[in-house]
């Protein structure tokens, strides 16, 4: 069950990372960050109001560690989403998208050091293909002009959002894990409302002490953002449930073809062009997140 809800969860979140990539032409960085949860949040409180009142179900039982765990949840995703679409502004969408990926191997050695269920060997030859693919897609197929770069500002952003989705994902998956006495999917989406709010005050503090005017274009610009809050909504109820399923590493680490979904839309979208060295290295990292599937 998890795969198809993975597989949904990396569509909705490419295709909302690409709608927040263009937000950026009418918003500043961390306003087009702040879409996501701005126009998230609402939708998700409609759909729990539908599910725990209009239909009856019961709310899951909160315990005191649950809310430690959404901050944890809450906040590195803020970051890791300001970092990436900070990283796509130093160069494109599709290899900024692949500098954040060092996520999976952080997530899998945040396992080995017991914080979530651990890879088996298999998946750790899965999640290294996948880091090789990824390097490989970053270098544009010379290690060496990767290195060059290692002090890059995209690649220092990529790394950063890599780190912070890591930590996202584990916050998410305790948090949604931690309540009691409901079903996986009443745990998942009661788990992303309650983040979508936090992550939405903490956003609306900073402007509101910073700059207020960034949370009046955001209001403004409720025509393109609205689809980044529908498909935020989307992919994450994906990712929670996926998460309360199974292991983070190894979601995480499926969720990489969303990658082949970025040079899609790059491709027929956005017009940009990546050579044959690119798509073997996506078949690289397609096979690692087969492994990883399946043995890990």
């Amino acid at each position: 069950m998890w795969i198809p809800i993975t597989l949904a969860a990396a569509t909705f979140q490419i295709l909302r990372t690409a709608r927040q990539h263009e937000l950026r032409s009418v918003l500043s960085t961390a306003a087009a960050g702040f879409v996501r949860y701005a126009y998230g949040a609402p939708l998700a409180i409609v759909l729990s109001i539908v599910l725990f009142v209009g239909l009856g179900r019961d709310r899951p039982g909160i315990p005191g560690e649950f809310w430690a765990y959404i901050a944890v949840g809450a906040v590195s995703q803020i970051l890791a989403t300001v970092a990436l679409l900070a990283a796509f502004k130093a160069r494109d969408f599709a290899i900024g998208t692949v500098y954040s990926k060092s996520e999976v191997l952080i997530v899998a050695a945040l396992g080995a050091l017991g914080l979530e269920p651990a890879l088996r060997w298999q998946g750790w030859i899965g999640a290294l293909l996948v880091t090789v693919g990824v390097v490989w897609l970053a270098s544009k197929g010379s290690v060496r002009a990767l290195l060059e770069r290692a002090g890059d500002p995209a690649a220092l952003l990529g790394l950063l959002a890599g780190a912070g989705f890591a930590g996202a994902a584990l916050g998410i998956r305790a948090a949604s894990r931690a309540l009691t006495d409901a079903p996986a999917f009443d745990r998942a989406v009661f788990t992303l409302t309650v983040l979508l709010v936090v992550q939405t005050a903490i956003n609306a503090a900073w402007f509101s002490a910073t700059d207020p005017s960034e949370i009046t274009r955001t209001i403004r610009a409720w025509r393109p953002a609205l689809p980044v809050g529908l498909f935020s909504l989307l992919g994450s109820i994906g990712w929670a449930w996926a998460f309360t399923l199974e292991s983070a590493a190894k979601v995480r680490t499926l969720g990489q073809v969303e990658l082949i979904i970025a040079f899609a839309v790059a491709r027929f979208t956005m017009g940009e062009r990546h050579g044959r060295a690119d798509l073997l290295a996506s078949g690289l990292v397609l096979a690692g997140v087969t492994i990883v599937t399946v043995w890990g």
